[in-house]
This record gives structure tokens, sequence and C-alpha cells, in this order.
């Protein structure tokens, strides 16, 4: 970082301060928090640290991507090689040990990591981001978090409408439509995207454009009192172009190479049919679901590769002194099976079954208390049991003090297990004796109030250590495979986040993650950047009908592989970022909108050797009925 950028940004730093010292989390969270734990849970009693973004505050501030979205998280780290890979990495964790879920269903099933691209935040209600380990809830790949979007689904009687277009670099339409009735409803949404996209490479070659659709079907009823009857289905279909890569390349400037003939197609499927019976006055609740998700990729017209998961999951929760949605102590029981594999192997394929049970406590005055435990039983590598605890304690002039610890695991993948490939003259050979990788970690902070419940400030400090982490390691001159390090990868940092009101038309939000990641030889991590810090701010005027919006993303401390040359590891260059956006109610019913990303069209990367996007505008019309 230059002195001059320095400067700037311990000048940005001192003039937050006030919200540092009277403020929780950027996007301040809703009443309920869906994700967390194996019922819903309020999010003020909630011990863990987590993040909501709301669909309607993403609206506002112009972010059409979720991976976009997820830049303005704490904690979280978002890297891109170009825009057909997009990975997540949560408290510096590896992006395989972030879970992604949509409607609390995986959306990569049960190997592997999901891969962000082109998915669009049209027609999302919120984003969950619980950050720490999640495995007790969510078994294998939420060893350090979970990430659920959840789509509209359209809670409100009777019936509502809507839908958005957008043209600039490429174009967008969305549209949404519901009914719901004293008994049930159901939804149907649809989303397009066509993004021209940009060179990759940086030659000055053609761009690389991104299309997506995707279209979701929800319904839910209630059959008898107390037996309710719901299903969703959800299908996206995808299509990318890429660069080649120079294996042979000297500098950064030759290792990406502009190629109009890659290309590749993605489609996604899941859905989940469940059924939920709440009797003894609603102080029982049962609830039998099954989730299945497909997901296939090909290259170049080649037949894809298809992987699927089944999952069959039973969950009984009872509230000891109250209803389920109510009492002060409950306790979760829950009993699942899955199984998941791949048509790329008759090897890929695996059984997990699984129980877990989560206690919650409220105890006055402001003490609230939350412990789950897993035990899974993987019929490839035999049995891991994993845990997670928090606490939140709620002072009298509104301070609340939230600390949690746990324990999460990560299967290794099928291609670490059973690969016997041979690329470029280099063999990659599995190893069937790895062990899932094991992530223990603890978290401790403060939420503080400020102005009146106008502002807060959430400031947490996390340690994390990962062993048994799989590595790529050369057998010979030609033979790579895979083996548990020895060591501990460790990982610890601050979280800040602070949201103020500070006056009825001015709303400022801001976000710092300081980290530190090693690997176990005492390396830096790559693509976990030292210093993130985003700010925000949001105006409104003419009666609230004109929105103004801007975001600062700076990033700092960032370390990644050269390709090229000795391929070595070494420091990006620093980058700030500046994106802006605007509404205009015409109507009560329909908007103007418009956004401008990478306002000075700064020069920046997350990854050695790829261009960065320039500046882009996009100009659109949303309504509502």
């Amino acid at each position: 970082m230059t002195f001059k950028m320095t400067t700037a940004v311990l000048a940005i730093t001192a003039a937050t301060a006030p919200l540092a010292l009277r403020a929780q989390d950027m996007i301040e969270l809703d009443d309920i928090i869906v994700s967390g734990g194996l019922t819903p849970i309020d999010a003020a009693r909630y011990g863990r640290s987590a993040t909501v973004l709301t669909g309607e505050e993403l609206d506002q501030q112009g972010v059409a991507s979720v991976q976009d979205a997820l830049r303005r998280v704490p904690g979280l780290t978002v890297s891109s090689t170009g825009s057909s890979y997009t990975q997540v990495r949560i408290r510096g964790g590896e992006s395989s040990h972030t879970l992604i879920l949509i409607d609390g269903v995986e959306a990569a099933g049960g190997d592997g990591e999901y891969i962000l691209t082109g998915l669009e935040t049209a027609n999302i209600e919120r984003i969950e981001v619980l950050r720490g380990p999640q495995s007790a809830f969510y078994g294998s790949n939420a060893s350090a978090g979970v990430i659920n979007i959840i789509t509209k689904k359209g809670t409100e009687s009777g019936l509502h409408y809507g839908g958005t277009v957008e043209a600039g670099s490429g174009w967008a339409v969305s549209g949404f439509v519901s009914q719901r009735g004293e008994k049930g409803g159901i939804s149907l949404n649809y989303a397009k995207r066509d993004d021209e996209g940009y060179d990759y490479s940086g030659s000055g070659g053609e761009k690389d454009g991104i299309t997506r659709e995707t279209w979701q079907i929800a319904a839910d009823y209630e059959l008898i009192p107390g037996l309710t009857l719901g299903a969703s289905y959800r299908h996206s279909e995808e299509t990318y172009d890429y660069d080649n890569t120079s294996w042979t390349a000297t500098t950064a400037d030759e290792y990406v190479v502009d190629d109009p003939t890659q290309w590749s197609d993605r489609e996604e499927q899941t859905a989940q049919v469940w059924l939920e019976y709440e009797s003894l006055g609603g102080r029982m609740v049962n609830r039998l679901s099954y989730e299945r998700t497909d997901f296939d990729q090909g290259y170049n017209g080649f037949a894809p590769t298809e992987t699927e998961t089944e999952v069959l999951k039973y969950r009984l929760s009872y509230g000891i002194d109250g209803t389920v949605a109510s009492a002060n102590h409950l306790v979760t029981l829950m009993l699942e099976n899955e199984q998941d594999s791949s048509t790329t192997n008759s090897l890929y394929n695996r059984e997990t079954n699984s129980i877990a049970a989560e206690y919650r406590g409220s105890f006055a005055p402001g003490l609230d208390l939350q412990v789950g435990v897993r035990h899974d039983d993987n019929d490839q590598f035999g049995n891991v049991t994993t845990w997670n605890a928090g606490v939140s304690y709620t002072l009298a002039n509104g301070i609340r003090l939230h600390a949690s610890a746990g324990k999460g695991s990560v299967n290794p993948s099928y291609y670490e297990l059973f690969a016997d490939d041979v690329y470029s003259g280099i063999a990659y050979k599995g190893n069937t004796d790895l062990k899932p990788e094991e992530n223990k970690s603890f978290d401790i902070g403060v939420e503080v109030p400020f102005a009146s419940g106008r502002g807060t400030i959430d400031v947490t400090y996390f340690n994390e250590t990962l062993t048994d982490e799989i590595t790529a390691v050369m057998t010979d001159a030609t033979t790579y495979t895979y083996i548990n390090q020895t060591g501990d990868s460790d990982r610890q940092g601050v979280e800040l986040a602070a949201r103020f009101e500070a006056t009825d038309q001015l709303s400022l939000r801001a976000a710092y993650t300081y980290l530190d990641a090693t690997n176990p030889d005492g390396s830096v991590e790559q693509r976990r950047p030292e210093h993130t810090l985003t700010l925000g701010a949001t105006w409104t005027s003419l009666d609230g009908r004109l929105l103004l919006n801007g975001d600062i993303r700076h990033v700092a401390g960032n370390y990644d592989s050269q390709y090229f040359g000795s391929y070595g590891v070494e420091k990006l260059p620093d980058y700030t970022v500046v994106d802006v956006s605007a509404q205009y109610a015409v109507t009560d019913t329909v908007k103007v909108t418009g956004r401008v990303l990478n306002l000075f069209d700064e020069d920046y990367s997350d990854t050695w050797g790829y261009a960065s996007r320039g500046r882009t505008a996009y100009i659109g019309l949303s309504s509502s009925w």
C-alpha cells in the first residue's frame, strides 16, 4: 500500500471512528435468522456471528449479483478469475469449506464447492451469512461457514406481481408472481441475464460473456389443521466464455491467452418436498423433507459431468416451556441420510447417515445459549463428530456480548480420493487413505447500540485452526498425489461492522476485516487479503422518491501464485473500487434505476494474470404490485 493510500485509509477510518466507538453488521439483522441452527432463531438471541442482506437493501444499493453482494460482508473474501469462476472464503478458510445453500438445499451437491459466477440477486428475499463452523447443523463443507440464499416465495395474502428490465453492458429481465390464501400459496419467479462481459486476458481480444436463465416454482398448502405440505423446484442454465492459459508463460501478460473458441455450459436443478405437522398446541413440530440437487457442467460441447445429491431428513422440535415458536427452552433432534454420486467415475459415490441435536435456552435477564452436536457415519472414511456452541448476553443498557466456538469438518473430494489422470505429461493420483479436514474455531465480540438505536457497531475477534489440511504434493518429477498436511493452518483476525441512520435522509454503513492466515510452514495463505474495508452511504430525497447510493471497497495485502516464470507467491497490487447507483420512483409501483460499477475505471484483480473489468453502466425499470 502506498503512503498516500495508507493515509487515505487512515483518514477514512478516523472519520468513521465515532461509529466504532458507539455502533452490528453492515446490513442490520432482521428479527429472525432462518439458517441459525436446526430451526430459525431470533437474531437478538443468536450467539454466533451472522450477517443478513435483505433483497430490498440490495436493490436500493444497485447490487445485481450475489458475488458483489458478498463482497460487502465482513469476514468474507470473494476472488474471481474473470467472471466465470468465483470463489468465496469465510475467515480465511478454503473456498470448499463454505457451504452455499439455496432455500436450505445444497447448491452444488455433496462434493465440492458452488461456483457463484453469474448468480443474480433478482427474486432473492435475503442472504444469510453464518461465520464459523456450522458442520454440527449442515455437515461436511460447512467447516468455515454457511451462506443461505433465500428466494422470494410471497408471504402476503392476495395476488402480487412485479418485474425488472435493465440494459447497459448487456441486458437483464426478471419477473415474480405469487398468490396466497388462507390455506397456502404458490409463487413463480423468472430471471435472465445476458452480460456481454469483458476480455479476461487484457490483450485487446474478444469479450468473454455470460448468459444465465433461472426459473423457480414453490407452493405450500395446509392439508388439515396442523399438517402442511410444501414443494419447490428451481432450474438454472448458464453459458459463459473463457480464455485459455499458457503453462509456458514467463510474465503475467502471457499467462491468460485470448481464445474466442472456449465456452462452458452449466445446468443446476434443486428440488425439495416437505411435510410438517404441528401438535400439542404448537409445542411439538415434526418435519420430513426430501431434497435433491443435480449439477451438470460441460465444456465446448462435450458431454457434461453430472453430479447428484439426495438428502432425506426428519426433524423433531419440542418446546419445553411453550410453543416451538416462542419457547425459552427448545430441543431439536434431526436424522439425515445423504447420498451423492457423479458420472465421472463409478467410484464417485458415497452415503452418509447422520444424527444431530440442538438445545436452545433463554435465561433471564438477557442470557441466551445455543448448543449443537452432530455425528456423521460416512461409508468412505468412517465417523466424524462435530459441535457448535454460542452464547449471547444483553445488558440493561442494550450492549450485547456474544461468543461462539465449534468444530467443523470437510470430506475429501472425489478427485482427491480417486484421481487417475494425466494432464500435459503430469499424472494425478488419488489417495483413498485421506482423512476429513477439521476446523476448530472460537470468536468473541460486542455489539453496541447508539443514538437511541439508530446505529449499531459489532466488533468480533475470531481464531480458527485447520488441521489435516489436504494438499497436492509431488511423489516424483511427473506425478502428484494428495496428502493430509502435518501441522496447523492458523487464521485469526477482527471483523468490524457498523450502521448509522445519521438523519431521516442519510444512512451510513461500514465494514472492515483484518485477517492473518498462514500455512503450516508459516507462509501466507493465498487469495486472503489482510485488509478489506467497505464504506457506503444511501441518501433519499423528494419524500423518499429519489435514492442515491455510493459504495467504496478497498483491498490490501492480498497474495497469489504466479502461474508463470518461477511460480512464486507474490503480493497483488492494492486497489480501491467505487460503485454508485440511483433510483427514482415515477409512481408508487414503477421506478427508474441506474448504476455504474467501477466508477473511476480502476485497474485491479483478485488473482494474477486476469484483467479487471472496467467501468460499466446500466439503466432500467422495476415495478411491483
